[in-house]
């Protein structure tokens, strides 16, 4: 029995990237999107625009989906790491141009205050926000999104243990 074909098979990775944002006590700051059912927590990400670097895109990124700023950029991740669009969603615009996404990842610390977060700034893309042990990520994660949460986790463990 011949496997069918998804008709994304051919189409390329969006170029996007990730925030893995950090607080000082080391956890991370997940948004519970407001365009899915269920109910669906993911660290900030998207695309990177053209002629844009990685970092500059990780930061405006941020900004437009947290409000927030104050940050230092600790980490990148070491590869570029790749997902597919499960059939779900392969309806949705941008998934009619791409089979999915290659992001490159960065680990930040934020140093500003809670009154900074704002989920309205820009086109709001979260509902909610909360902090979330790194251990926990991966099981609130979207089925399809988990092996690229898992190692980013793997990648930035380190990261998110308090500073002394």
């Amino acid at each position: 029995m011949s496997q069918a074909i998804s008709p994304q098979a051919g189409l390329p990775y969006r170029p996007c990237v990730g925030i893995m944002l950090l607080n000082p006590a080391g956890d991370v700051f997940v948004g519970r999107r407001n365009d899915v059912g269920a109910d669906a927590w993911q660290m900030p990400q998207g695309g990177i625009d053209a002629d844009e670097e990685p970092k500059a895109a990780a930061l405006r990124e941020l900004h437009e989906e947290t409000g927030i700023r104050s940050v230092e950029i600790m980490a990148e991740s070491t590869h570029w790491l790749d997902y597919d669009y499960p059939a779900t969603i392969t309806r949705r615009s941008f998934a009619t141009r791409f089979r999915g996404q290659r992001q490159k990842w960065f680990a930040m610390r934020f140093l500003g205050q809670a009154a900074e977060i704002d989920l309205g700034f820009g086109h709001a893309e979260f509902d909610a926000w909360k902090w979330c042990d790194i251990n926990a990520l991966a099981d609130l994660i979207i089925d399809f999104k988990r092996p690229v949460y898992e190692a980013v986790v793997r990648e930035f463990q380190h990261l998110a243990r308090s500073p002394k």
